[in-house]
């Protein structure tokens, strides 16, 4: 079993893991309730607001969703996530301390790379389930593609500027398995608690692999 393996296990859930900031607790589960009625149970809340901890906690209490902690760049990162029910984490890149703490405390690693030089490093440790990441500042799906040639046994979720857009262009490589994208929950959405619009949202996503 790679170090990975779980990590792709959680990313082939479906074709778009949602990236989530949110501001307030009180929206994460009618909110995470929302994209997993829609089809897309994994489920991205990055570390970027005060309230993000508390929304891991509320989240991991959604039947039949799977919550990650993304922006993971510290092993206390790692371990507040772990502590607040996380069961994968997603960082922007990678660092050896912060791949040791995940594995410490046996959570699965989604870590990040733009380069074949970065992903070769993270296939040398172990892991060859990666985010593409920043995906359309690098180069978009042409340069996912390029790097897949010479390092076909690297998946990837390219993530940063994926859209409705341009999800079907990454998806439809052989090296990704999903993508992770912010637009099946905007934020005045999230404000109004438009859960239905929401779910609509995902439902549309959820059906970008077919």
């Amino acid at each position: 079993m790679t170090k990975t393996q779980r990590t792709r296990e959680i990313c082939a859930l479906a074709p778009i893991v949602p990236v989530l900031v949110v501001d307030d607790a009180e929206h994460a589960r009618p909110l995470a309730e929302a994209l997993v009625a829609g089809g897309l149970p994994a489920l991205e809340v990055t570390l970027r607001t005060p309230a993000a901890l508390d929304v891991i906690r509320e989240m991991a209490q959604v039947t039949g969703g799977v919550v990650g902690a993304g922006t993971l760049v510290t092993p206390e990162d790692v371990r507040a996530a772990k502590e607040a029910g996380a069961q994968f984490g997603v960082s922007p890149g990678a660092t050896d301390a912060l791949i040791a703490a995940c594995e410490a405390e046996g959570l699965p690693l989604l870590p990040g790379a733009a380069t074949a030089s970065e992903a070769m490093r993270l296939l040398e440790q172990g892991y060859d389930m990666l985010k593409f990441f920043p995906a359309e500042a690098s180069g978009g799906a042409p340069a996912l593609k390029a790097i897949g040639a010479p390092l076909p046994q690297i998946t990837f979720c390219p993530t940063g500027g994926v859209s409705p857009a341009n999800a079907k262009d990454y998806l439809s490589l052989s090296n990704v398995v999903c993508a992770g994208g912010s637009w099946v929950a905007p934020k005045q959405m999230v404000l109004d608690g438009d859960w239905a619009g929401i779910e609509a949202l995902a439902r549309e996503a959820a059906k970008l692999a077919d």
